[in-house]
């Protein structure tokens, strides 16, 4: 039988919602939902009636009274660091939200700090495990379209971000840090890591002080492949799928086409399959959210098996820097008008 692990919470705002039903429903495989932490009262004491739990303003009294094996981070990125090195250096397994940490220094010293104190480290990146792309990765990994060599994936909106997300528009870094760090998170999920980056900005949102609200990327990948990686906030269009990932993926035997609506098209030795690759609604996921939500649930049922196994998970503090270098990298590449190498650890 599979271990309990006591999990807090810590930030209790819009998307946290997401990780507390998340950890809640995961119950009967072992989560034990224990305690909930945000800088307001108000969101704390809302988040600890809701879910029946003791709530706190203070991290270090929360950590001081709760006997808590693991701590889900989900609070601004300005906040991650000092957050998750109070959490490791109380011996606590630490979940950070993406994005990992404002700069390279503040995400690599968060790894450095876990891996100095022995301390498990995961970072809450959801797209690669939302079902549609866990469905890509699975044909991929059974060999029917072979090595994949090209790729683009997608994600275009119009949706208004900005309204439960207000922040965004004073971001220094936008589109790339947001939900690009997703996007290349995928392409290095379902093509391998990345030997340099090619980007193209363009504010096309008056209204915002980044200069990316839309970014075009072009990836060499380690293995030959190449991808195209594509996000905006600024699409106009009657039919609006947000929050879903599209993708094409081509290899010598066939080709993976993931379009609107979750549907999977398999081309295969000149056969062609298609199919439904959604998830289906859980008690607290609703339209047009439920691809993300889902995506965090399935984070959260990972990272509690890996826990419970005392594994690392996939999207390690160490494998997320490689991630984060890639958004770097991208951002370089931009200014440089160039492609650029993304930074490696030693």
């Amino acid at each position: 039988m599979a271990r309990n692990v006591r999990i807090g919470v810590i930030g209790c705002g819009f998307y946290a919602q997401n990780h507390l039903n998340a950890w809640r429903d995961l119950a009967p495989q072992g989560a034990v939902l224990t305690a909930v932490c945000d800088v307001d009262p108000a969101k704390a004491k809302a988040a600890g009636e809701t879910f029946s739990l003791p709530w706190y303003t203070d991290v270090e009294k929360m950590l001081a009274a709760e006997d808590l094996d693991a701590v889900d981070i989900v609070t601004r990125q300005d906040t991650h660091r000092p957050i998750a090195e109070t959490t490791i250096a109380h011996g606590i397994s630490t979940i950070v939200q993406k994005p990992f940490a404002p700069t390279w220094d503040d995400a690599t010293a968060i790894v450095d700090a876990a891996e100095k104190a022995g301390v498990w480290l995961a970072v809450h990146e959801n797209f690669r495990f939302q079902a549609p792309l866990r469905a890509v990765r699975n044909v991929i990994d059974s060999g029917a379209i072979g090595q994949p060599s090209w790729a683009r994936i997608t994600f275009r909106t119009g949706f208004d971000v900005y309204k439960t997300q207000p922040y965004f528009l004073e971001e220094d870094r936008l589109v790339i840090a947001d939900v690009g760090v997703h996007v290349l998170d995928l392409s290095r999920f379902l093509l391998g890591d990345v030997s340099r980056i090619s980007c193209e900005i363009q504010r096309r949102n008056p209204r915002v002080k980044a200069e990316d609200d839309t970014a075009t990327m072009l990836l060499r990948h380690e293995t030959g492949a190449v991808s195209i990686v594509e996000v905006t906030y600024e699409a106009r269009r009657a039919d609006d799928w947000f929050p879903e990932t599209l993708l094409e993926i081509e290899g010598p035997r066939g080709s993976i086409i993931v379009s609107a609506g979750c549907r999977m098209k398999v081309t295969s030795d000149g056969s062609a399959t298609e199919r439904d690759i959604g998830a289906p609604l859980l008690s607290w996921t609703s339209h047009p959210w439920h691809v993300s939500q889902e995506g965090a649930m399935g984070a959260c049922r990972h990272f509690l098996d890996c826990l419970q196994r005392g594994v690392a998970a996939e999207t390690s503090g160490e494998d997320n820097l490689r991630t984060y270098a890639l958004v770097d990298a991208a951002y370089r590449a931009a200014v440089e008008h160039r492609a650029v190498a993304p930074v490696r650890r030693n």
